[in-house]
């Protein structure tokens, strides 16, 4: 560097700047790494008595233990591990109880970038499986919360007769009704992506319709009565301003309702015996006792929801900051 660029930066800058990202993001670092530590912690006494079998069969001696202290595990009671046991075996096992998170990160490494997106044995590849419903079920459940929110705002019939039918429809466990929706339209010939798209769907109207409602509510009485006083037709009042004015409330409920598809288009493949899809590394990991894949399908899952709900806030800051809202 020269002296010029020297005298350009300013004194202080550089701790200035730390001071800044220690302030920004010291917190969320904080957070993370105590996560981490209690992970780490909590592997030790859920993986003990894999550790103490692990221990047994090579031949190294148990500490003594009375009855009550014993558990049957095969028909065998065995004592619970010595803490240097259970602390020496507790992080490298295959099939442990809980993984640790270098074991999901690991395997994430290996699914995503170890392997081709081509390939089934990649995380990406299940990913975009699942993706495919995920944003067919969005798509649906959004025009359909929207349409159901503008229909509440301009009946009275509606708002007393539609909403509390949408809020009881939410009260019906997921993992219920999927597998009736799964064989009815099984039944009818109706099977592959839309099943699950009708599943996500279900999820995600419901934010959209109660963000929607809130926002075409939002209007001020003295900008309804200003619409009125220039005679403005109620569709003229609904696109000036009621639909501006929701617009903030619509992308805070497509975010939770997008995050709600995934989960639904998830669900929808578990009772189908899917093959492919985040559901059925789920399903395969639940089979064959592989905890480590089982975690990394549910960060593969919250790594999705994430990416997905920053490609709708780009797009809100964007539409927000063309109408002059943001």
């Amino acid at each position: 560097m020269t002296d010029a660029t020297f005298a350009a930066t300013p004194p202080g800058a550089t701790s200035r700047r730390l001071r800044e990202f220690a302030r920004n993001f010291g917190p969320v670092v904080t957070v993370i790494a105590a996560l981490i530590g209690l992970w780490y912690l909590a592997c030790i006494p859920m993986n003990a008595q894999n550790s103490l079998l692990l221990a047994e069969r090579e031949g190294i001696a148990v500490s003594p233990a009375t009855a009550a202290e014993r558990r049957d595990v095969g028909g065998i009671a065995l004592a619970f591990a010595t803490p240097d046991q259970a602390l020496a075996r507790a992080f490298d096992q295959d099939r442990p109880r809980l993984p640790t998170p270098h074991q999901v990160v690991t395997e994430l490494w290996d699914t995503i970038v170890g392997q081709k997106i081509t390939s089934k044995r990649s995380l990406v590849w299940h990913a975009g499986i699942t993706l495919a419903p995920t944003l067919l079920g969005f798509l649906i459940g959004s025009i359909a919360g929207i349409a159901l929110a503008v229909g509440i705002v301009h009946s009275r019939v509606m708002d007393l007769s539609v909403m509390p039918w949408a809020i009881a429809s939410q009260t019906i466990p997921i993992l219920a009704i999927a597998p009736m929706i799964i064989v009815v339209l099984n039944s009818i010939g109706i099977q592959g992506v839309l099943p699950k798209a009708i599943i996500s769907a279900y999820l995600s109207f419901f934010p959209v319709t109660v963000g929607m409602v809130k926002g075409l509510r939002a209007a001020s009485p003295s900008d309804l009565d200003l619409m009125r006083t220039w005679n403005a037709s109620g569709l003229r009042t609904l696109l000036s301003l009621r639909l501006p004015m929701s617009l903030p409330y619509l992308f805070a409920s497509l975010k939770i309702a997008v995050a709600a598809a995934l989960v639904g288009a998830i669900v929808g493949e578990l009772p189908t015996g899917a093959v492919s899809g985040l559901g059925a590394r789920l399903l395969a990991g639940s089979y064959y006792g592989q905890t480590v894949q089982i975690w990394s399908a549910l960060f593969g899952a919250a790594i999705v929801a994430a990416l997905l709900v920053a490609v709708i806030a780009a797009v809100e800051r964007f539409t927000l900051r063309r109408m002059g809202l943001a």
